[in-house]
């Protein structure tokens, strides 16, 4: 066991001021109130906790910079925020609001000088950039707008870029793998663990204990992120903290 602990990090959907989750980002079910769930998740162990803003239409945005006040009033974890970051201000909102990081996706596609503006005013360590990908025909190709729209951008392509321009980490989400619990995309995390200069956070995949050992070891992934396996009890935090410590992967107990 060498190096940093690897960190387990649940990712809570909030639509709406509740937390949902899909299968391949369609068919949304609620698993409940986000402070309550994130309190319980720093209760049990987990390092971090990302909460995504799925509905970030103006209204939406009220409601989530809210909740995210009362997420920083309740836990005392790093969490990450995203959905709907499009600009600096957006930014400062949601740091101002309590938030230890910012998550950005589509918009740095859009605008990959936002990446350089967030990391030169507020540290790389602020600036996670997401990348959700498919392994098409032609390769592994980014996709914005919740995975609906494909780019024409490359994934290993794309996140040298987005390492270069000072980004703290990336979250790479495999949207074939998204919700379905057959494991982590580990090819393409040791690619990305290979290549890029940053850490990867693993996203999309896990079902059970042993996926998140492989994302560790195969895909040499940072950390490893999941959300419905621990919204509906599926795999709790202690337990697996302990399997992994088992199997030699270094994490915090």
């Amino acid at each position: 066991m060498n190096g940093l602990a690897k960190r387990i990090i649940p990712c809570l959907d909030v639509k709406n001021g509740e937390t949902v989750k899909g299968t391949n980002f369609v068919n949304l079910r609620s698993a409940g109130d986000p402070v309550e769930l994130g309190k319980a998740y720093s209760d049990a162990g987990a390092d971090e906790l990302v909460f995504l803003d799925i509905t970030a239409s103006y209204e939406g945005r009220k409601t989530f910079t809210d909740m995210v006040t009362r997420v920083a009033e309740t836990i005392n974890i790093p969490f990450t925020v995203g959905g709907g970051i499009n600009e600096l201000d957006d930014v400062k909102r949601l740091l101002d609001a309590g938030a230890d990081k910012v998550s950005i996706n589509s918009s740095a596609i859009r605008n990959p000088k936002l990446i350089d503006e967030i990391c030169g005013h507020y540290g790389s360590q602020v600036c996670v950039c997401a990348i959700d990908a498919r392994n098409d025909e032609d390769g592994w190709h980014c996709y914005v707008k919740g995975g609906r729209e494909r780019v024409e951008l490359h994934l290993l392509e794309w996140a040298h870029e987005v390492a270069d321009r000072g980004a703290g980490e990336i979250l790479f989400t495999s949207m074939d793998h998204d919700g379905v619990k057959q494991g982590f995309a580990n090819e393409a995390l040791a690619k990305l663990a290979e290549d890029v200069s940053i850490p990867i956070i693993a996203s999309g995949g896990a079902g059970k204990m042993e996926h998140f050992r492989d994302a560790f070891t195969l895909g040499k992934a940072d950390a490893a992120l999941a959300a419905s396996v621990f919204h509906f009890g599926e795999i709790r935090i202690p337990e697996l903290k302990t399997y992994l410590k088992e199997e030699g992967i270094n994490v915090r107990i």
